[in-house]
């Protein structure tokens, strides 16, 4: 049995709606950070980085987005999540999300968590101030070079297109004009309306 550790409305939302898209039996774990059970002796056991998502197999525990994506899409051939007999177009969706969990989740954690890159609470300002640019830029890029339509690869549905409806969820908050990105905006709700992510919402507010 999989084991799924995660925390309402973190980025371990992507690779939750990818278990629900699966069909694959799975438990979930939910952490509450506000107690810090992020960083308790028993989770840090299982993930040091005390980070979520993280997803525990019978041969270990896997961790990262893109990661636990990949294996999902792997173990889960019937689903089809991914370009399995493709290398080439595997490749480009690892790329995709790559760039999602490397660039586009590290310019939202400027805002919330710009205490970990310093203790300045000047240059803390000053990373916050600049979220809302780097944001647009990263959304804008996705919309006019990345995205394929209707799907992020095209016409087949991936993994990769959960990973971006949990980063795009943060993008107004984030200060970005929405509506400047009309297929983004499209494609955030029509992954809305299927039942694997009304599935994994609905277990994030329970």
């Amino acid at each position: 049995m999989l084991t799924f550790y995660f925390a309402p409305g973190t980025c371990a939302r992507a690779s939750l709606i990818a278990l629900e898209e699966s069909g694959l039996a799975f438990e979930t774990k939910r952490l509450d950070f506000s107690r810090g059970e992020q960083r308790s002796a028993d989770y840090l056991a299982l993930n040091p980085k005390g980070r979520v998502p993280a997803l525990g197999t019978d041969k270990g525990v896997i961790s990262e987005n893109p990661a636990i994506l990949a294996y999902i899409a792997q173990i889960a051939p019937e689903a089809r999540l991914a370009p399995l007999d493709d290398p080439f177009a595997f490749a480009r969706m690892q790329a995709f999300n790559n760039y999602l969990s490397s660039t586009v989740h590290v310019n939202h954690a400027h805002g919330p968590r710009a205490s970990r890159w310093s203790d300045d609470p000047e240059a803390q300002q000053t990373m916050k101030a600049k979220v809302r640019q780097t944001m647009t830029e990263s959304f804008h890029l996705i919309e006019e070079q990345m995205f394929e339509g209707p799907w992020v690869m095209g016409s087949a549905y991936s993994v990769a297109d959960p990973y971006l409806f949990t980063m795009f969820a943060w993008a107004e908050g984030d200060g970005v004009d929405i509506a400047r990105l009309p297929k983004l905006t499209d494609h955030f709700a029509r992954m809305r309306e299927r039942p694997a992510v009304q599935r994994a919402l609905a277990k994030e507010a329970a």
